[in-house]
């Protein structure tokens, strides 16, 4: 984003509400068109995360190719509302903070900002610990595992574990310092490089293994309720996956040239390359079996077993992958998120910087430790919060207000979404109505209840579904009243 040496509020503006991060993009500030959205998915898709999602899910009892067609679907599905919150941003050039605040009133739209925020923190952490755990890997073959030691007290991890794991995010540091034109630059660069790097590695895998073994033709071990059951929880974990950036990609289109730009941009880079991706990660993890005897589905392992200049160039890829995507997907939300929380006082280059420090403070190798955790506590807790956000912002924008906003009066407290003391009731109670059925479900999953009725287990594996069509049609109860004014 451009810079500006002395940043001047508008006319009627409250300084608690504004600031040049936040304000409205100017003409010249809309650079990107749909080759740089379509750029952007890409880079942010081509990570390990999505390499081994699949994996997770064949691990679960699915067939290999039920993985792939279920990440495919999940994404189709996040595309909708991302194409919808999508054009909120490029028609009134401002992030997604500042596009709550018709919903909730410009004090309660903290509340669903910082929870996207917070999720994000989780994401950077994530990707931050996997980016170091290449460099440790790879260093540790060069030097025949000189680097390996004793886990540090509380961490859990070796001194040398912790070290590449801060070398990776002090790098993250210096892009956060060059704001987001850097991570355009980024993406626009790094995309055509990514793709490539994975049909050359599904090119080896093929010729090396003669084919891409039997995990491929390998049935489904589940059957019944069971595979049902399974299957509905991997779906929803698989839009929970995209589910942050289906809130925030206005933080981004808000650069957008034109509707039509990211449009067509975010629809060629997302549904396709991530199924191909996850293709990718499982029939190269097949052939593993039948090359080196196991099925390796990480692929800073698979580095370690290929050995020589293969492991300083996948160490290279792993390192552009990890970083085009935390950058994009885990930094640039939160920035701006946590300069709403006061925007006179957190720039956008601040909030990137607190969420690197909360990305540290939450352990994320602990995240980690089972695919279990990963996906079906992780991917679909946090969907069950941000799938109730989707659906207010969503129904707010398209039915309630009918696309029209009040540029000027969302940075004012006496303005037109003032509400009662900065809150709009309206939103809070549809937010808390959109989260509570999955609630139950939720913390049976994590062991904080023993015991819940089946019915909100259920409820709970299509967590993202029900909370954005629960919230988003009570929010229009509520707002019936304006929706049938011919004022409105």
């Amino acid at each position: 984003m451009a810079e500006a040496a002395e940043p001047q509020m508008p006319p009627g503006a409250d300084p608690s509400l504004w600031n040049h991060d936040l304000e409205p993009t100017t003409a010249a500030q809309r650079t990107w068109n749909w080759r740089s959205f379509a750029a952007l998915w890409v880079g942010m898709v081509v990570c390990i995360p999505t390499y081994t999602l699949a994996g997770g899910l064949v691990s679960s009892g699915l067939s290999a190719w039920q993985a792939v067609g279920l990440v495919f679907l999940g994404n189709v599905i996040v595309l909708i509302p991302m194409l919808l919150t999508g054009a909120m941003g490029a028609k009134y050039g401002v992030p997604f903070p500042v596009l709550l605040r018709p919903a909730f009133g410009p004090r309660g739209a903290q509340i669903p900002a910082l929870a996207r925020a917070l999720v994000a923190c989780g994401w950077f952490g994530i990707n931050t610990w996997l980016g170091g755990s290449a460099i440790y890997a790879a260093l540790n073959i060069l030097t025949h595992d000189a680097l390996k030691g004793s886990p540090l007290p509380l961490l859990g991890i070796d001194p040398a574990q912790t070290v590449c794991f801060l070398v990776f995010w002090g790098l993250h540091i210096w892009f956060i310092k060059k704001g987001t034109e850097s991570i355009r630059w980024l993406e626009t660069l790094s995309a055509p490089f990514l793709l490539v790097m994975g049909l050359l590695l599904l090119w080896w895998a093929y010729q090396h293994a003669g084919g891409f073994g039997s995990m491929l033709s390998k049935p489904s071990t589940l059957s019944g309720p069971k595979l049902w059951a399974t299957m509905a929880a991997s779906l929803t974990a698989m839009v929970g996956f995209w589910a942050t950036m289906a809130l925030n990609i206005s933080d981004f289109t808000r650069f957008s040239k034109s509707q039509k730009d990211q449009i067509v941009g975010q629809a060629l880079g997302l549904p396709l390359p991530m199924a191909l991706f996850a293709f990718i990660g499982v029939a190269v993890t097949s052939a593993t079996v039948m090359i080196y005897g196991e099925a390796i589905w990480n692929p800073v392992d698979l580095a370690a077993r290929m050995g020589g200049m293969g492991v300083v160039l996948a160490l290279f890829v792993v390192l552009v992958a990890t970083i085009t995507t935390n950058l994009a997907a885990n930094v640039v939300s939160p920035a701006y998120d946590f300069s709403n929380l006061s925007p006179s006082r957190i720039s956008f280059k601040t909030g990137g910087y607190i969420t690197a420090a909360i990305g540290v403070l939450m352990f994320p190798w602990k995240v980690l430790e089972t695919a279990g955790t990963y996906i079906f506590t992780w991917l679909v807790g946090y969907s069950a919060l941000l799938g109730p956000i989707a659906g207010i912002l969503v129904a707010d924008y398209f039915i309630v207000r009918r696309q029209r906003l009040n540029l000027t009066d969302l940075f004012r407290r006496d303005g037109e979404y003032r509400g009662s003391g900065g809150w709009n009731p309206k939103g809070v109670i549809a937010l808390l109505v959109g989260i509570a059925p999955n609630l139950p479900g939720f913390l049976h999953t994590v062991g904080a209840v023993k015991d819940v009725p089946a019915v909100f287990n259920s409820i709970f594996d299509w967590a993202w579904f029900v909370g954005f069509f629960l919230a988003g049609a009570v929010y229009c109860l509520l707002n019936l009243d304006r929706r049938l004014s011919p004022e409105a």
